[in-house]
């Protein structure tokens, strides 16, 4: 699913709300958990799950194309823990 086709879905489910509505606030939500994340935090979404940075050590890694190795400096990478309820939903329970 899109973004657009989110922000459309809960246009649809509600319609005392405009699309640009429904856009701007979809937006807003995920580039508060940008934020969030970029500041180092956590977002807990009950039942959805958690998003998380992670941080990776630098390391020494191999070109692809001619093998030599190659510095993979250290970053820090999203990560996202799915919720029990999300879980249970994907296996049937």
């Amino acid at each position: 699913m899109l973004r657009s086709e989110l922000a459309a879905k809960i246009a649809e489910e509600n319609p005392h709300l405009s699309q640009a509505d429904t856009e701007r606030v979809v937006r807003m939500i995920f580039d508060m958990i940008t934020e969030k994340l970029a500041e180092g935090g956590r977002v807990e979404l009950r039942g959805f799950g958690a998003f998380s940075v992670k941080q990776r050590d630098s390391r020494l890694g191999r070109n692809p194309r001619n093998g030599e190795p190659v510095d993979v400096e250290a970053k820090a990478v999203p990560y996202f823990k799915t919720g029990k309820e999300l879980r249970d939903r994907l296996n049937g329970k």
